[in-house]
């Protein structure tokens, strides 16, 4: 018997390929992602400067670009995955992939040994979403519109597992400081961090079975009309540009964890600053631009829960994750932040916490949520630099200060005591 063929000349194959270079197309137009989308550009010209040994400040600039477009791509990728996927696997890889461009460079961070620059960056991007985004969308909304409506159970749910949160990254910290807590006993801090990280893995758990299953229609309103206007990428273009855009991602992370102790010293930042600001506005950006979109076009309760839902990806999931996967070097990372990030972190969730109780926003709360997130980001400016630590274990600097009184003569050299030596 003769063997069938496939007609290749099927007009649904052909319409199928058309629309799948259509999507790939739409990838990288920036009629349709704006200026975010011309930032792809950084990706080849971050790779010609490396190739060329350019100075760490250009690398630490054009991948911290790139990785703009790539953590927006990835996000979108995600998002076609899962409305094809349905609610339960859809959301369920939305809670996986949707802050992975943060894990990917916290990882890189991880494994150079950068611990103060991952935990930096970790409450970073817990102040950037409740403080920055959501200060950001409440302001353009509220600029549009003289009064804007949320869910107000879903926002407070949200806030309040934050909180829950912020408590999280505070006990390591106060346990640090207790007087019965010496040195010997790291090993106590280490296995303090992971029961902790632990419950909140099994919290963050407990609030996707409350958020997929038991209660969605809170956080998954009807909305037959949000995705009309949207292109619809096959499962095999979706994953595709996730698979890719995951790689560049990871490529460009090893890049700028690479450039950012020579960047940090150059641009007269401390690391901590680093990664509180700049690590962290980086891999959120996209989210930033889809948060205060949305919240132009009055769909706040998507503006919101992007800001809430983010924070408590952060917190919940990769905190945990890092300090699972810092066991697999030497020395693992415990959940021991500064004074100021765990002071900065506790404010802002409890700003946000009020922020969201009556369901309603205007311009001047979102000013407010604005102001404080520049008031904490001056403070993490002016933070004295730490010592450049592999193991976290940092102390504040005192090279600088030991050495001024040889290289400033005008400087006397004072004994032990701290008092001015007797002449003769």
């Amino acid at each position: 018997m003769p063997e069938k063929r496939v007609n290749t000349r099927d007009p649904l194959a052909r319409a199928a390929r058309r629309t799948d270079r259509a999507a790939l197309a739409s990838c990288i137009d920036p009629r349709r992602g704006g200026w975010i989308r011309l930032l792809l550009l950084a990706v080849p010209a971050t790779i010609v400067l490396r190739i060329a040994g350019a100075g760490p400040i250009w690398l630490f600039a054009g991948s911290a670009l790139a990785i703009i477009p790539l953590a927006g791509l990835m996000g979108e990728a995600t998002e076609q995955l899962a409305e094809r996927l349905g609610p339960g696997i859809g959301g369920l890889l939305n809670a996986t992939f949707g802050n992975a461009a943060e894990l990917i460079i916290a990882l890189f961070a991880l494994f150079k040994g950068y611990d103060e620059v991952v935990k930096a960056s970790l409450a970073g991007s817990i102040l950037g979403n409740v403080l920055l985004v959501l200060g950001a969308s409440l302001l353009a909304g509220g600029l549009k519109y003289s009064t804007q409506a949320f869910n107000r159970t879903a926002a407070g749910v949200g806030a309040t597992m934050l909180v829950l949160a912020a408590f999280g990254l505070l006990i390591p910290a106060i346990f640090h400081a207790l007087p019965e807590v010496t040195a010997r006993d790291i090993g106590l801090e280490h296995e303090l961090s992971i029961g902790v990280s632990l419950i909140l893995i099994f919290t963050y758990v407990a609030h996707l079975v409350f958020s997929l299953v038991t209660h969605k229609n809170l956080f998954n309103p009807d909305n037959a009309d949000a995705h009309e206007e949207e292109d619809h990428w096959s499962n095999k273009t979706a994953t595709a540009v996730l698979i890719v855009a995951m790689l560049l991602v990871a490529l460009m992370s090893e890049i700028l964890v690479g450039a950012v102790e020579h960047a940090s010293q150059v641009l007269g930042m401390n690391s901590i600053f680093i990664g509180v600001v700049l690590v962290a506005i980086v891999g959120n950006a996209a989210e930033h631009s889809t948060a205060v979109l949305v919240a132009l076009k009055n769909e706040m309760d998507l503006a919101v829960g992007i800001a809430m839902g983010s924070a408590l990806q952060i917190a919940l999931f990769v905190a945990p994750v890092l300090v699972f996967a810092s066991y697999l070097r030497p020395e693992p990372m415990d959940l021991r932040f500064t004074s100021l990030e765990v002071l900065a972190v506790v404010v802002g969730v409890l700003i946000a916490r009020m922020v969201a109780e009556d369901g309603e926003s205007n311009w001047l709360e979102g000013l407010m949520l604005l102001a404080v997130y520049a008031i904490l980001a001056l403070a993490f400016f002016f933070l004295p630099e730490r010592t450049a630590s592999r193991t976290g274990q940092s102390s504040a600097t005192e090279a600088p200060a030991r050495m001024e009184p040889f290289t400033n003569p005008r400087r006397p050299i004072l004994d032990k005591a701290g008092y001015l030596p007797r002449e003769g």
